[in-house]
């Protein structure tokens, strides 16, 4: 008998849209070189391999309770008034109740935008961005508009006029994240105050990701958008633990705002799901009691990594790579034609003793990918020895690349 084709249902435009991450989308290239028994060197992820502090890995050895419950759809008080006091000590004035504790800044991203715009509207992001906001906005029915930066002068951010130019109608926020994933830019006072000047004068909501505002390098200063003057109701402060403690897997973040309204529905969102985690909010209350000398230890072995990496690849011919003055990410251009290419070629075709390098091709940090084409994101995660090997690697890499 004839066989009859089976009809299936459509998959929905967002579900087609959706773009796969670029940090993680040559995983399974990945995992067949280990396959083979080579060694990869994982510098495509901002997964440190820092020890979580000691106080927060206790509170989760030492747990003392019978059931794992729901937290309140906002995250636990006691938690909320932890983190209130750790902004004041880094000089953000917020009380608890305009703290809502997220599943890692990524719920917080996606809730922030969910609240604040229409299906249609825009929000401007200075590029390269961090992957998965591409993502985000998709999933709010949002347009990004990319704010074009160059890697020739350090990712910093252009004069207002390049702002104005981009300004519509349908223009409701801008999104900075500072320092910067992926470029580790530290934006200054006078930046954030040509940002300030702009989203006030255009009635903007102003969208900032500060979840590596520990990581500082050579005296650079980290100023938190919400201390800029006059925005008040319209600063969304986006925070994480991932990073701050090397804690990525506990998947606890956090939205801040003084905007009551605003507050009032993001928590709408946050009850729909329910709560965040109650084990990570456990570890991540008790994260808070980590002392300053981890902090310390932590950006020396990190500007060290840092240090050793970029030099690294500017003494590679044709490498450009600019030094960033924070979090722990940096951008460096190749003497390639495809940085898709290039990362997939280096986990399946090459290897210098055993070893090779992953990378993300930094065509998934750019609205139009063609601009990353020839550039890469590195991660200074890892301890320098493995940094050290990688440069030795693409050293060797880059001559011999097809491409």
């Amino acid at each position: 008998s004839a066989i009859v084709p089976q009809h299936m249902p459509a998959i929905s435009t967002k579900g087609r849209l959706m773009p796969p991450s670029p940090i993680r989308k040559l995983v399974p290239y990945a995992e067949a070189a280990k396959a083979r028994g080579t060694k990869v060197i994982h510098l495509n992820i901002g997964q440190p391999d820092i020890a979580s502090p000691a106080v927060a890995l206790d509170a989760i050895r030492h747990l003392d309770r019978k059931v794992i419950e729901y937290s309140h759809s906002a995250g636990y008080e006691s938690y909320r008034k932890g983190l209130a006091q750790y902004y004041k000590g880094v000089g953000i004035d917020i009380t608890h109740e305009r703290i809502l504790v997220t599943n890692g800044g990524s719920e917080a991203l996606l809730f922030g935008m969910m609240a604040c715009f229409e299906p249609g509207d825009e929000i401007i992001i200075p590029e390269a961005c961090y992957a998965n906001v591409n993502g985000f906005a998709l999933a709010a029915g949002i347009t990004v508009i990319p704010l074009r930066t160059v890697i020739e002068d350090g990712f910093s951010l252009p004069p207002i006029s390049a702002f104005e130019a981009l300004i519509t109608p349908r223009t409701k926020g801008i999104l900075i994240c500072n320092p910067g994933n992926p470029t580790g830019r530290i934006y200054g006072r006078e930046e954030l105050e040509r940002l300030r000047d702009i989203v006030k004068e255009h009635d903007l909501f102003l969208f900032a990701d500060e979840v590596y505002r520990e990581f500082c390098y050579d005296g650079a200063e980290h100023i938190s958008a919400m201390s800029l003057d006059g925005i008040d109701q319209q600063v969304v402060l986006i925070d994480s633990v991932s990073k701050r403690y090397s804690m990525c897997g506990a998947r606890v973040g956090a939205l801040l705002t003084r905007n009551a309204e605003l507050y009032d529905a993001v928590l709408r969102f946050a009850q729909a799901r329910l709560s965040p985690p109650t084990l990570g909010q456990i570890a991540s209350e008790a994260a808070l009691a980590t002392p300053a000398s981890y902090f310390t230890d932590v950006i020396d072995e990190y500007k060290q990594r840092r240090d050793l990496l970029v030099n690294g690849l500017n003494g590679i011919p044709g490498v450009i790579c600019p030094m960033p003055n924070g979090a722990f990410y940096c951008i460096a251009e190749l003497p390639i034609h495809d940085s898709d290419h290039f990362c997939q070629w280096l986990l399946e075709s090459f290897s210098l003793d055993g070893h090779t390098v992953m990378m993300a091709p930094a065509t998934g940090f750019y609205a139009e990918p063609s601009t990353g084409r020839k550039q890469v994101r590195l991660a200074y995660v890892l301890e320098k020895d493995l940094l050290e090997r990688a440069v030795a690697i693409l050293r060797a890499a880059l001559p011999a690349f097809p491409g």
